[in-house]
C-alpha cells in the first residue's frame, strides 16, 4: 500500500515504470471475521449467552454435516428448534445441561456415543462445551438466526464527540469505532469528496467546471454546497446509467441467451425500463411488483409489462436435439434463485436438491416457490414466446398500451363467446369406424375408448407427418356446420405432470365423399376456434394452405387440447356419405422433433348456432373492431421484448417436488407458498405471483429492505454492512453493524418510501463517507478491510466505470441514452460466435455509437466484452449478488492496450494541448482533470521530465489514465 500524503494520493515518482506495467493500489477482497466468541473465562454465572452469536455457530461448525437440513441423523436437525427442543426434540432438557443428551454426548469419551464421531471432526472445545453448557442451564433459549427475524427500531447511541457526526448514522459508526478505541480519519478535502461522489452516483468522473464551482460554492456556503452537489448529481442522467448496471448484475441481464448457440435476445428497452426507473426514483416496492408481476396487476401498463422481462434474462438452449422441457424448468428454478438471491440475500438454491443445510428452509417449499413461476406461457423456445412490441418511442407507450389492452379484452370477449359451444359436448357427435393412415413411416392406429374412436401414432415418429383419418357420417346425421378436432397427449394422465411434446397444425383439409359421385367435395371453411384465447399462433393460419403453422400446443402438451373448425357455409349430407380429413404437420422442434398429434378423435356438429355465430351483427362488428385495432396497433414501430404471461387456468400445469431435485423423478405435487418460517403470504388472496411480489416488499418481511439498503451500502463503501451479500443466513458473515442496518432498512422503508435517492443523499453526506481514505499504520493489523470505517472509501473502480471514465476524460465519450446494443472495438480473434448472422459491426470513429457508455454494451455470455472481463464483470449467466474485485497484470496491459483506452490516450492529448499554449501548463491541466486536483511541483516536474523522454503527450495522457489515483476511488 503506497504512503499517502495529507491529500489522500501518492507522488508520482513511479511514473516512468507506470508508463510500463501500470500497476494497480488494489484492496483485497478478503474478509475479516467478525466477533469473537467469550472464553471460557469469562462464562461467569452472570454470563448471557447469545443463540445466535454463540451456539448456532457451534452447531453449524461441529453437528449440522449429519443433523442438518440435508441429513437428519437420528431425526435430529440442529437448523429446527422443534427437532432440538421438548416437546418434539429429545437431546436437549432446557435448565437440566446433565440430563441432556447432547452435554453427554460432546463430553463423552466412548467412540460409539461421541459427538462427533471421531472419523466425523475434531471434538469441541472446552470453550465450545462450555457455552452450551450455560446456553442449557440459562433455559436454552432458542432465536431465528437475525436476518429472519424483523427489524426493530434502533435508538440512536450516545457518543462521545458528537459534534463529528452529521447524520444519526454516523453515531453508529462512531460508537463501534470508541468502542474500539478506534479514532475516525479527518474530512477528505472537497475535492476528493467530489471526484468520489460523482463516480458514486453517475459513473463519471466531474468535469473541471464542475470542480470549479463546487470549490466556490464550498467556500461561499459550506455544506449547503455539498447537499446542492449531490441534489445536482441525483438528478443527473448518469445516475440511472451508473445504477442500472448495479441492478442488471441481479437480474442477469445480457443481450445474448446463453446456452447453445447463444443467439442475440432482443431485450435492450427492459435495460432502459430500469435506467428510466433508477432516474425517476420509482420506489423500490414498485420495482420489485413490476418485475415479478407486472402483467398481473390491473391495469397493467407497458412499462409494467416490460418489467416482467427481468424473469426472462433466464438462458434458452437453442441447440438441436435438446429436451424444451428441461431448460423450461431450469429457467423456472433460476427465477427461484435469482428472486431469493437478488431480493432475499439467502442461498435458497440449494434447497433444490436438500433442505437446507443451515436455515429453516425444508425442501418441499422450494417447489412450493417455484409454483409461483411454474404456470408463466414462456418456454425453451428461439421464438422465445411470448413476446411483448414494445414502441421504440416511449411517447407512444400510452397509446399503445390502450391499443394492447382493448385488443386483449376484444379477444378475450369473443373468445368466450364462441367457445361456449366449442364446449358444449351435446352439439357434437363423435366420428365412429374411422381409419386413419400416414403419408410416411409413422405408424397409425385406432381403437374404441368409451364412445369414441381415437387414433394414435405407434412407435417413432417422422416429420412432416400427413394424418389422413377416414369415417362414415351417421344415417341420420344431415347437415354439416363445424368439425372439432381433439389432439391428446398419448397418455393423458401422466403427461399432466410429464408433459409429451406437442403438435402443430399446418394445415387443415376435409372432404366429402359422396355416394355416386366420383369426386371428393372439398369443404370450406371460415373460422378456427381455439381453447385459449390468446394463442401464440393464430389457429385460423391452419385454414392457409401455405402456412405451416396454426392451431397448436406448442411445444408441449399436458391436457387434451380442442379446436372448432367452422364451415363457410352449411353442407347437406346425404345418406352413406364419409369424411376424411386430413392433417398436415411441417414443424420439428430443435430440429429434432416432429410436432404432430399422437393421439386424437373427431366429432362433427349440424347445429345451426355456428352458423348464427357468423351471422351474429355484434360478433361481425367486434371482429370488424378488432381487426381495425390490430391494424393501427401495428403502425406504431416497435420492437419485440420476451416478457412473463399466465396460462390459462383451465392449461395450468401442477407442480412436484423433484426428488433429489431431478425433474424426472417427481413426488407429491404442492402448491404456491412461502416458507414456514417467514412471516406468511396474505391468506385472502389468490397465491399468484403478484401475491408474492406483494408479499417481498411487505413490512413484515425481515430481508428484502436489508438487502437492498446493504447493497447500496456495499456500492458506496466497498463491502456490505453483511460483506456476503448473496448469503444474509448462518452460513453468511454478520453484519458488522446489526443496528445500523436495522435502522437504515426501516429508515428506507416508512420514511424515504423505498427510494433510493434520499437513502443514497443520506449515506454520502455522512461523515462517516466524508472522511479521507489516507492509509493509516494503525489500521493496518486492527481493520485492514475498513470494516468499522475509520476511513473513507478507497477501492478500485469497476469495469463500466474504468471505460466511462476513460471516455469522459477525454472528451469522447457520448451523451447518446437508451436503444440497441452497441459494439465498441474488440481485439481482432476474439469475436467468434457460435452463430455466424451475429455480427460485431463496431462504428466508425466518426459515429458516436463507438463511444457510448459502458452500460450499451452487447453483452454475450459466451463472449465476454474483453476489457470487461479482466475488470471482474460478470457474464451474466446467472445472478451475481456481488463482483469479488481482482488485481492481475492483465488489467495493466487492457488500460495501454484496449483499442479504446488508446484512443481515449489520443483524444485526451489534444484536450491537454488545448487548454494552454505551454506544455507544462498542459500536463497540470491534464493532471487535475484526471484526479481532481492540482499536482505538486514534484509531481509536475516528474510529468515534465517523463514528456521529455517519450516525446509523446499521448503517452502522458496513458500514463494519467493508469494512475491508481485516477483507477481507484
Amino acid at each position: 500500500m503506497p504512503t499517502s500524503h495529507a491529500n489522500d494520493m501518492h507522488c508520482l515518482t513511479s511514473l516512468r515504470v507506470v508508463c510500463l506495467i501500470a500497476p494497480f493500489g488494489l484492496m483485497t477482497t478478503s474478509v475479516v471475521p467478525l466477533g469473537a466468541f467469550a472464553t471460557a473465562n469469562e462464562i461467569s454465572s452472570d454470563y448471557r449467552i447469545d443463540f445466535n452469536e454463540h451456539i448456532r455457530p457451534i452447531f453449524n461448525a461441529h453437528c449440522t454435516a449429519c443433523h442438518g437440513g440435508v441429513k437428519q441423523a437420528g431425526d435430529v436437525s440442529f437448523a429446527y428448534k422443534d427437532r432440538v427442543l421438548p416437546p418434539e426434540g429429545w437431546i436437549v432438557e432446557p435448565g437440566d445441561p446433565d440430563a441432556s443428551v447432547l452435554i453427554e454426548r460432546v463430553i463423552s469419551d466412548d467412540p460409539d456415543t461421541m459427538m462427533p464421531p471421531p472419523d466425523h471432526g475434531k471434538r469441541l472445545s472446552q470453550d465450545e462445551v462450555s457455552k452450551l453448557r450455560r446456553w442449557i442451564e440459562q433455559g436454552a433459549p432458542w432465536s431465528n438466526h437475525w436476518a429472519y427475524e424483523k427489524a426493530k427500531p434502533q435508538p440512536i447511541p450516545n457518543v462521545v464527540q458528537s459534534d463529528w457526526c452529521r447524520d444519526p448514522l454516523d453515531h453508529f459508526v462512531l460508537a463501534k469505532l470508541q468502542d474500539r478505541s478506534i479514532a475516525p480519519s479527518p474530512e477528505a478535502t472537497p475535492s476528493r469528496w467530489l471526484r468520489r461522489v460523482s463516480l458514486d452516483l453517475t459513473g463519471l468522473p466531474p468535469q473541471p467546471d464542475d470542480l470549479d464551482a463546487f470549490l466556490s460554492a464550498v467556500e461561499t456556503e459550506g455544506d449547503a454546497a455539498y447537499e446542492q452537489e449531490v441534489d445536482r448529481l441525483l438528478g443527473h442522467s448518469g445516475f440511472g446509467e451508473r445504477w442500472a448496471s448495479v441492478w442488471l448484475d441481479q437480474i442477469r441481464y445480457a443481450d445474448s441467451k446463453g446456452l447453445g448457440l447463444d443467439g442475440r435476445r432482443n431485450a435492450w428497452k427492459y435495460r432502459d425500463w430500469v435506467i428510466d426507473a433508477f432516474n425517476r426514483d420509482l420506489p423500490y416496492d414498485e420495482f420489485t411488483i413490476a418485475q415479478i408481476a407486472g402483467d398481473l396487476r390491473p391495469d397493467a401498463t407497458m412499462e409494467d409489462l416490460i418489467a416482467t422481462a427481468a424473469h426472462r434474462m433466464t438462458q434458452t438452449n437453442e441447440e438441436g436435439g435438446t429436451d424444451d422441457e428441461e431448460f423450461r424448468i431450469a429457467a423456472v428454478l433460476d427465477r427461484v434463485n435469482t428472486t431469493w438471491q437478488a431480493w432475499q440475500g439467502v442461498t435458497f438454491g440449494c434447497v433444490q436438491c436438500h433442505s437446507h443445510p443451515y436455515d429453516p428452509f425444508e425442501h418441499d417449499e422450494y417447489y412450493q416457490f417455484a409454483a409461483f413461476f411454474n404456470n408463466t406461457s414462456d418456454s425453451d423456445l428461439g421464438e422465445e414466446w411470448p413476446t411483448l412490441q414494445v414502441p421504440i418511442d416511449p411517447k407512444d407507450y400510452d397509446k399503445a398500451t390502450v391499443l394492447d389492452r382493448s385488443i386483449k379484452e376484444l379477444e378475450r370477449s369473443i373468445w368466450q363467446r364462441e367457445s361456449v359451444a366449442l364446449n358444449n359436448n351435446e352439439l357434437w357427435q363423435p366420428l365412429l369406424g374411422i381409419e386413419a393412415s400416414t403419408n410416411n413411416q409413422t405408424r397409425v392406429d385406432v381403437k374404441r375408448n368409451d364412445d369414441r374412436d381415437e387414433f394414435f401414432t405407434v412407435g417413432t415418429v417422422s416429420g412432416n407427418t400427413d394424418i389422413t383419418v377416414e369415417a362414415p357420417l351417421a344415417e341420420n346425421f344431415q347437415r354439416l356446420t363445424a368439425i372439432r378436432l381433439t389432439a391428446m397427449p398419448l397418455e393423458p394422465e401422466s403427461a399432466v405432470t410429464d408433459s409429451e411434446w406437442g403438435f402443430v397444425l399446418a394445415h387443415w383439409q376435409v372432404e366429402m365423399m359422396v355416394p355416386g359421385s366420383e369426386k371428393p367435395q372439398e369443404l370450406e371453411f371460415t373460422r378456427v376456434i381455439a381453447d385459449e384465447p390468446h394463442p401464440f399462433d393464430d389457429p385460423a393460419r391452419s385454414l392457409d394452405a401455405k402456412s405451416n403453422r396454426g392451431f397448436s400446443a406448442y411445444t408441449r402438451i399436458h391436457y387434451p387440447r380442442q379446436a372448432a373448425f367452422v364451415l363457410k357455409e352449411p353442407v347437406a349430407v346425404q345418406p352413406g356419405s364419409t369424411i376424411r380429413v386430413r392433417l398436415k404437420h411441417r414443424i420439428n422442434a430443435l430440429g429434432a422433433f416432429p410436432l404432430i398429434i399422437r393421439r386424437g378423435h373427431l366429432s362433427v356438429s349440424g347445429d345451426d348456432r355456428w352458423a348464427e355465430m357468423e351471422a351474429d351483427a355484434k360478433l361481425r362488428t367486434d371482429r370488424a373492431e378488432l381487426a381495425r385495432l390490430k391494424s393501427e396497433r401495428g403502425k406504431i414501430r416497435s420492437t419485440s421484448l420476451p416478457v412473463l404471461a399466465e396460462r390459462e387456468p383451465h392449461l395450468a400445469r401442477p407442480t412436484n417436488v423433484f426428488i433429489r431435485g431431478l425433474f424426472l423423478t417427481k413426488d407429491k405435487e404442492v402448491s404456491p407458498g412461502t416458507p414456514a418460517s417467514l412471516p406468511p403470504l396474505d391468506a385472502s388472496g389468490k397465491a399468484d405471483r403478484l401475491a408474492l411480489a406483494q408479499w417481498l416488499v411487505d413490512e413484515s418481511n425481515p430481508l428484502t429492505a436489508r438487502v437492498a439498503v446493504n447493497r447500496v451500502w456495499a456500492q458506496l463503501f466497498g463491502v456490505g454492512i453483511v460483506a456476503t451479500e448473496e448469503d444474509f443466513g448462518s452460513s453468511g458473515e454478520p453484519p458488522t453493524h446489526p443496528e445500523l442496518l436495522d435502522y437504515l432498512s426501516l429508515r428506507f422503508e416508512n420514511e424515504h418510501d423505498w427510494k433510493f435517492k434520499s437513502l443514497i443523499r443520506e449515506l454520502v453526506l455522512s461523515s462517516t463517507y466524508r472522511q479521507s481514505s489516507a492509509y493509516r499504520e494503525d489500521l493496518a493489523d486492527l481493520d485492514p478491510n475498513n470494516r468499522w470505517l475509520a476511513r473513507g472509501p478507497k477501492h478500485r473502480l469497476d469495469a463500466e466505470t474504468v471505460r466511462d471514465q476513460a471516455l469522459a476524460l477525454s472528451g469522447l465519450l457520448s451523451p447518446a441514452m437508451h436503444g440497441p446494443p452497441v459494439h465498441p472495438p474488440i481485439p481482432d480473434g476474439v469475436w467468434k460466435p457460435f452463430e455466424g448472422g451475429d455480427k460485431w459491426s463496431t462504428p466508425s470513429t466518426e459515429d458516436g455509437d463507438r463511444y457510448r457508455r459502458s452500460i450499451y454494451t452487447y453483452t454475450k455470455r459466451s463472449i465476454p466484452f474483453p476489457m470487461f472481463a479482466a475488470f471482474d464483470a460478470p457474464s451474466r449467466e446467472l445472478c451475481t449478488p456481488r463482483r469479488l474485485r481482482s488485481n492481475t497484470p492483465l488489467q495493466a496491459l487492457m488500460m495501454l492496450n484496449d483499442a479504446t483506452l488508446v484512443e481515449c490516450a489520443t483524444a485526451f492529448a489534444d484536450r491537454m494541448q488545448a487548454s494552454a499554449p505551454e506544455t507544462r501548463d498542459q500536463l497540470a491541466n491534464g493532471f487535475r482533470m484526471a484526479t481532481c486536483r492540482a499536482a505538486s511541483d514534484a509531481e509536475l516536474d516528474e510529468l515534465v521530465s517523463l514528456h521529455t523522454q517519450i516525446g509523446s503527450l499521448s503517452g502522458v495522457a496513458s500514463v494519467l489514465l493508469n494512475l491508481d489515483e485516477v483507477l481507484t476511488k
